[in-house]
């Protein structure tokens, strides 16, 4: 298993988003994270996306679907707070809420207050 989390310039995601993750095809797991939320905030956003990956993948739903409703809903107008995950028609939607639980626990055992987090990360 090999999988490589990094931060980006969050104008190098291919599609608004604070987190990405994808396969390359040697098998290694590639998780994004924008850059400019922070070190603390990053983390969370990565560990939300490995847990979501990971059930993702146990479900068979691929990384392409994802990406197909994802860039449908950010391309539709929305409330900015929203996540295309919550939608109750995105295919990932229980995995997505799953990995938002335990990205919640991780945030209240490190003191990070959850409001000002989002408040963050919908800034972008």
């Amino acid at each position: 298993m090999k999988i490589e989390i990094k931060t980006i310039p969050h104008k190098l995601h291919p599609y608004p988003t604070v987190g990405d993750w994808r396969r390359d095809r040697k098998g290694v797991l590639h998780i994004k994270v924008s850059q400019e939320i922070g070190d603390e905030y990053a983390f969370l956003v990565a560990l939300h996306e490995l847990v979501e990956v990971v059930l993702c993948e146990k479900r068979g739903i691929t990384c392409k679907a994802v990406d197909d409703f994802d860039k449908h809903f950010e391309a539709r107008l929305r409330v900015a707070d929203e996540e295309p995950g919550d939608d109750p028609s995105a295919p990932y939607r229980k995995e997505h809420f799953f990995a938002t639980n335990i990205e919640r626990l991780m945030a209240a055992e490190l003191g990070v207050d959850w409001k000002k987090y989002e408040e963050t990360i919908n800034a972008l």
